[in-house]
């Protein structure tokens, strides 16, 4: 089957985005969408009704192939398993304005772990594909009234963690500017007045390197980690202020590597969640170049 370069500009972002919130792993995200394009090449026309739906057919059951996978459900993670964090910011790359328009953000991405798989995969085509009931029931070899109970499972899970006041970009921007500033001048006092009180640090290390292998809870415990690493810091370091997952972030160098990425998750223009990211398999693929 031949596929048609506009068709595939249009829907590979879109099933990128759908592979990515599923597993958490660009890279995967990436193999799985390039492998379902391939097989589709090699079928015959009228073998397929709605290509979309069975594009994402194909991506779905992969990812959760991969999440059934020994791989996944025997992988011992020394410590918080964030997702691998991307950073797209030149408006010609094909993921830019998914990354910029979806919410891919790291926080949002959490969310997507806390559900089950077929959850996640009933709330992704619905809410984020648009697909009919009837589809997403054929993706998934189920009935459509199976499929309005996942995803209403799905949302009660998401609201009770949800508990966001929606910002302006401008908003969370001026926050982790602030941040910065008082980071480094080392005003712990200001600092302080950015972060909620009960704001959680995730360090993900994976094992790789040292990291807090449990989350770090209360802002004077997350300001003590934090003033730690910005002390023990190399002398040849670069920190640039940059979008990660289209959202404000952090990104630490140290000399010619990137050592660190740090994220944000604000609401009511208060630092809520903080995500540091230092395993160095999840920042080999930040600079996405797929």
């Amino acid at each position: 089957m031949e596929v048609k370069e506009a068709f595939y500009i249009e829907v590979k972002p879109l099933l990128f985005a759908l592979a990515y919130q599923m597993l958490g792993k660009a890279s995967e995200a990436e193999d799985i969408v390039q492998d379902a394009f391939l097989k589709l090449s090699m079928m015959e026309e009228q073998e397929i009704h709605n290509v979309k739906a069975y594009l994402c057919k194909m991506v779905t059951n992969k990812c959760l192939d991969a999440l059934k996978s020994a791989r996944y459900n025997n992988e011992v993670y020394i410590g918080p398993n964030l997702p691998e964090p991307i950073d797209v910011t030149d408006e010609s790359h094909p993921y830019y304005k998914i990354v910029e328009d979806e919410n891919l953000s790291l926080a949002y991405l959490r969310l997507m772990k806390s559900l089950k798989p077929k959850e996640r995969a009933v709330f992704l085509l619905r809410e984020g594909m648009n697909l009919e009931y009837k589809w997403i029931a054929n993706i998934l070899n189920t009935s459509e009234e199976n499929c309005r109970k996942l995803l209403s499972r799905g949302k009660q899970k998401i609201a009770k963690q949800e508990n966001d006041i929606p910002f302006t970009v401008q908003d969370n921007k001026d926050v982790i500017l602030q941040f910065i500033t008082a980071f480094q001048s080392g005003n712990i006092e200001n600092m302080l007045q950015l972060i909620s009180e009960d704001v959680i640090l995730y360090s993900d290390g994976g094992g790789k390197v040292i990291a807090a292998t449990k989350p770090i809870v209360s802002h004077k415990n997350v300001v003590a980690f934090l003033t730690g690493i910005y002390k023990r810091r190399p002398e040849i370091h670069q920190l640039q202020i940059q979008k990660i997952n289209g959202q404000l972030g952090i990104i630490n160098q140290f000399g010619d590597d990137i050592h660190s990425t740090v994220s944000f998750h604000i609401s009511n223009n208060k630092i809520q969640e903080i995500y540091y990211i230092v395993n160095p398999d999840k920042l080999n693929n930040l600079f996405m170049e797929l």
